[in-house]
């Protein structure tokens, strides 16, 4: 018998009460409330991640545990797309399976948009029948967020039948809807769809929230809204849920759900009310097997030293104590490295690009978003070669397909801010090709071919110097110890800022370049996209 004492937080009741919580046998068996009792930390149900890839945090499921859980995390509603645009329903299982291996709460999703569009290249595609299987797994708990919302308006059929699948087995289905309002959004909603984690302001959330669908205020490595939309949990906190979306090792490293819990208290927001955000809510929606600290529920909770720091001591999943005082208990777990990656390595010429008449179609990125703007620019030319521009912040941009032999995409792109260097990347949205920028063909050529030469990983090159991160697990995951993957990358990261320019996460704002399905305009394998009209464009413009 575990008998913890101090404040106990009852998410369900809406009260704090001093007391005891008896766990035997991986249960809750008693609460006792004694307000006697001397204790001053406080006893809560464990933390989740409503909505989040855990393949962007680089790190396998198994060793994702290991680092969520020293602060506080006990499950997530986990969309495994990112490995099924690579290996398809094989990805899907091996995530599974890999999960199951830890003391964790791992609930996974069946991908809906494999690939996102048929306008890029990707290692498998899922179809209705590949869906139905899915769903029809006790482990997949809905159909993860449905990203080609035009299809859901415009009534697609093959869209419409992986809603009916969910809706046959009686699942929810995830949105993914950046801007929709007004009469989309409800049509959208009518569709059976019940979330949105893509809301960018408060009128949008409220748009939808009053359609009838939960907004996941997301604060991710790259996508952060929670300052635009925490302000909503003053008179929604019924429709609320908090999710990262995507969150890069190091940052992972730094804290999870608990540091949204922190900058909420900080802001005056009742507790239980944040809480109904990050547990009751999730728990309800998505019929998640998670301890809401009742008596007869898994004994998946927390410690915490008091409010005003919100220090995760304990972290108990089934009664187990998985992580202690800034240290996760849980054991590495040796796992083997399925892949998709057939690119060969370039050369210089194939980054050449020859001048047009007109203007330079230029992708501007916008830092903590994933929506770019499209600008026109003059470009600059030497010896017949559209190169970087540095005064102007206008860089080359490579998309490469590494699931077959392919010639290189070439775009150009401002925010980065680089005056020296490049970077690559094998994790780019959502089909995970080879994505690059630099400020010279050379730099760019490098780093390209590093990434290759793994079969995967994050490359940063600066002159002469070079470094890599392999990612041999998909060519989006390592499958080494977390802690030293975080390390690893986190030294990447303050290289790839040392190159200039302001961007919180230049590898994380990098990697969504490639994503079409969020506007305005992006780079693909097959060429330069317009996410306006959903369809490629040129990259000059002639002017008249």
């Amino acid at each position: 018998m575990l008998i913890l004492k101090g404040t106990i937080v009852d998410v369900v009741a809406n009260r704090f009460f001093k007391g005891e919580v008896h766990i035997q046998d991986n249960k809750i068996v008693a609460i006792i409330e004694n307000p006697s009792i001397s204790e001053t930390n406080y006893i809560l149900p464990g933390l989740i991640d409503s909505h989040i890839h855990i393949e962007s945090s680089m790190l396998i499921p198994s060793e994702f545990a290991r680092l969520a859980s020293i602060h506080g995390t006990v499950a997530t509603v986990s969309d495994p797309h990112e490995i099924a645009n690579v290996l398809g329903i094989d990805g899907v299982k091996f995530m599974i399976e890999n999960g199951k291996k830890v003391p964790f709460k791992f609930f996974f999703g069946a991908p809906s948009c494999v690939p996102a569009t048929p306008f890029e290249s990707s290692g498998a595609s899922l179809g209705v029948q590949e869906v139905e299987e899915l769903l029809s797994m006790d482990e997949i708990k809905y159909l993860a967020e449905m990203m080609n919302f035009p299809g859901v308006l415009q009534g697609n059929l093959e869209v419409l039948e992986k809603l009916k699948s969910a809706k046959k087995h009686h699942k929810p289905i995830d949105g993914h809807a950046p801007g929709l309002k007004g009469i989309d959004a409800q049509k959208y909603v009518q569709a059976g769809i019940s979330t949105d984690h893509e809301c960018f302001t408060p009128e949008e959330a409220l748009d939808k929230m009053n359609n009838g669908m939960f907004v996941q205020i997301r604060e991710g490595s790259a996508a952060k809204n929670f300052e635009s939309l925490i302000g909503l949990l003053h008179e929604h906190s019924d429709k609320i849920m908090l999710c990262s979306d995507d969150k890069h090792p190091n940052d992972l490293e730094e804290g999870h759900i608990n540091q949204l819990v922190k900058r909420s208290l900080a802001r005056g927001f009742d507790l239980l009310a944040i809480l109904k955000t990050c547990v009751l809510n999730p728990v309800i929606h998505y019929k998640l097997d998670v301890g809401l600290l009742q008596i007869g529920d898994d004994a998946d909770l927390i410690v915490v030293d008091t409010l005003e720091n919100f220090n995760v001591i304990k972290t108990f999943v089934r009664g187990q104590l998985i992580a202690e005082n800034g240290q996760t208990r849980i054991n590495s777990v040796k796992e083997n490295c399925p892949n998709l990656f057939h690119a060969k390595e370039l050369s210089l010429a194939d980054l050449r690009v020859k001048p047009e008449n007109g203007k330079l179609k230029v992708i501007e990125a916008i830092d903590g978003q994933l929506i770019t703007r499209s600008i026109l620019e003059t470009p600059l030319v030497l010896e017949n070669n559209v190169i970087s521009h540095l005064e102007k912040d206008i860089l080359k941009m490579i998309v490469l397909n590494r699931y077959q032999y392919s010639k290189p995409a070439i775009g150009f792109i401002r925010g980065f801010g680089f005056k020296k260097g490049a970077i690559a990347s094998s994790v780019a949205h959502d089909s995970h090709n080879i994505i690059a920028v630099g400020t010279s063909d050379t730099e760019l050529l490098h780093a390209i071919n590093l990434v290759i030469q793994e079969n995967g990983g994050v490359s940063w090159v600066d002159g002469v110097e070079k470094k890599v991160l392999p990612l041999p697990v998909g060519g989006i995951m390592s499958n080494a110890d977390g802690f030293e993957v975080a390390k690893a990358y986190n030294v990447l990261d303050k290289k790839a800022k040392s190159l200039g320019g302001n961007l919180a996460a230049p590898f994380m704002t990098l990697s969504f370049m490639a994503l079409l399905v969020i506007p305005e305009l992006k780079l693909s394998d097959k060429g330069l996209f317009d996410g306006n009209s959903f369809s490629f464009t040129s990259l000059f413009e002639e002017i008249n």
